[in-house]
């Protein structure tokens, strides 16, 4: 005999029976790898497929991957995810999708091949389109309109470099055969028949970094994509976070089960943290850092060098927007230190070599690989470990590469509370480097307000889920999915306050080593 609930939800009435999809799937394309994950209705992972992709380095700089690879890896994730589960497709309520955003694919329509690999959000090479558009005033007008600063991190200068170095490419675009999108709009696109008839969409959280959308009315400006060089046939049709979008149709890949939501990936841990009351904010530790605060219906202009965004938008709901804080190398820091360096040879070992000593020992690292983003912005600082002396040994740098991300995190929190003129009062945290508990404790100290991380730590794939399960009635609200989440440990500041402004001041001066180094001398 079948049972079955009836719940009122936002979008009308939804019965689940037993014979009713009870799961919803994630696939979360990040910058190093990509994962499928199945969650069920409590928020519980139940399985995952994970496949890493090769990055390619060929320049200094130049940071891109391979957009097939990246495709036929969610091909073999979702297969992982449902053979470890023993689930079909048919157990899916819907399937959601989460994003490094910025990173930048163009492809041909007519035979989905892209004409370039994906350029990555990381990568530098677009600097000169960028202080070319910056002229005349130009820095303040894109500001002004979409939100954001002029700097290469973000999609539409990437998006000009391609169709202008790749033979052909400009005039492709220009016949209307070569479509543009974040990792997304590519995955979508595909999933839902690529050239026969694939839906070319993505979400306004993934359009709002580009320099091309604007940031009040949330549709692309026709004059920004002329200045930046970028034909309009070419952008994916601007979408709510939640909402469905097409069903899956690539040869049986998902077939028919409901794309309902997309969110990049920091909105997606917003999302996922449900931060959905404007104060509350996150902090996601990954390959960088990215600070979000929830600043509600209204977009604040940042006054303080924070990025102006959209947090979410529900169908049929005003968008809510955020103040975010980039920075670019954080667990990637971790992750140079093991494989050019050496010092270590597993990730986990960076915490227990820490730990071995009581302090940094005077040493201080600045991870400007790539410049330094918010809230300094300047594509003209380079690392530098500063504060040597022969006392220093390899765990005093061990120290200095942990205590880099909370810096950089504090400097970001101190401009969001003042873009704001409103405090943190916590700190919710997600991402890898959350398992690191000195850090985490590092971080309380030098905020000054408790870190908190939920028992769900994959709250981006889980933001992703939930936004997707929303769209179909999996979830009937916000309500329901805030009940969902549950603190796992909480680090409340510790130690004398004088230390950590001293420390604090001594790591504002370091940055200033690291500033000024790139000119005609240094590219």
């Amino acid at each position: 005999m079948s049972t079955s609930n009836t719940t009122k939800t936002a979008r009308g009435t939804r019965t689940t029976g037993s014979g009713d999809p009870q799961y919803v799937m994630a696939i979360d394309q990040g910058t190093t790898s990509t994962r499928a994950i199945v969650f069920d209705h409590s928020g519980t992972i139940m399985g995952v497929g994970q496949y890493e992709h090769q990055q390619i380095f060929p320049r200094a700089g130049w940071v891109e991957h391979d957009a097939q690879e990246i495709w036929r890896n969610t091909r073999r994730c979702v297969a992982d995810a449902l053979a470890e589960t023993e689930l079909t497709k048919d157990d899916l309520a819907a399937v959601g999708i989460t994003n490094q955003r910025e990173t930048t694919v163009v492809w041909d329509k007519n035979t989905g091949e892209p004409v370039y690999n994906a350029i990555v959000w990381q990568d530098t090479r677009t600097q000169e389109i960028v202080d070319e558009l910056a002229k005349d005033g130009g820095e303040e007008r894109f500001r002004k309109l979409t939100g954001l600063p002029l700097a290469s991190y973000f999609a539409g200068p990437k998006v000009k470099w391609i169709l202008d170095n790749v033979d052909g490419a400009r005039e492709r675009a220009e016949a209307g055969d070569l479509l543009f999108g974040t990792t997304d709009s590519w995955l979508v696109w595909n999933m839902t028949g690529g050239s026969e008839d694939g839906v070319h969409v993505t979400d306004v959280t993934n359009a709002s970094r580009t320099l091309l959308m604007n940031i009040d009315t949330l549709d692309w400006n026709e004059e920004l994509c002329e200045t930046v060089g970028v034909p309009m046939s070419m952008l994916p049709e601007i979408r709510c976070s939640s909402e469905v979008y097409g069903k899956g149709r690539a040869r049986g890949f998902l077939k028919q089960v409901p794309i309902a939501g997309i969110l990049g990936d920091q909105q997606a841990a917003m999302f996922g943290q449900t931060c959905f009351e404007p104060g509350m904010g996150k902090n996601t530790y990954g390959t960088g850092s990215f600070l979000l605060m929830n600043v509600g219906e209204t977009p604040v202009r940042s006054e303080h060098g924070l990025i102006t965004t959209v947090c979410y938008q529900i169908e049929g709901e005003k968008p809510v927007y955020a103040l975010e804080g980039s920075i670019a190398v954080t667990g990637s820091l971790v992750q140079w230190v093991r494989d050019n360096l050496g010092l270590i040879q597993d990730a986990k070992e960076i915490e227990p070599l820490a730990r071995a000593v009581e302090d940094n020992g005077g040493a201080y690292f600045v991870p400007a690989f790539s410049g330094l983003f918010a809230p300094h912005w300047r594509p003209d600082a380079r690392g530098a470990l500063v504060g040597l002396t022969r006392y220093v040994r390899k765990e005093h740098i061990a120290r200095a590469v942990l205590e880099a991300t909370a810096y950089q995190s504090r400097e970001v929190a101190e401009a969001m509370n003042k873009d704001s003129k409103q405090d943190l009062t916590e700190l919710r945290v997600d991402g890898g480097m959350t398992a690191n508990e000195l850090l985490m404790q590092f971080q309380a100290d030098q905020l000054g307000v408790p870190v908190i991380r939920p028992k769900i730590t994959e709250t981006t794939a889980l933001g992703a889920a939930y936004a997707a399960g929303l769209a179909v009635g999996f979830w009937a609200d916000l309500e329901e999915i805030s009940r969902n989440w549950a603190e796992d440990k909480r680090w409340d500041p510790q130690g004398d306050r004088e230390q950590q402004e001293k420390l604090f001041r001594n790591w504002g001066k370091a940055v200033t080593k690291s500033l000024d180094w790139v000119n005609e001398d240094v590219d």
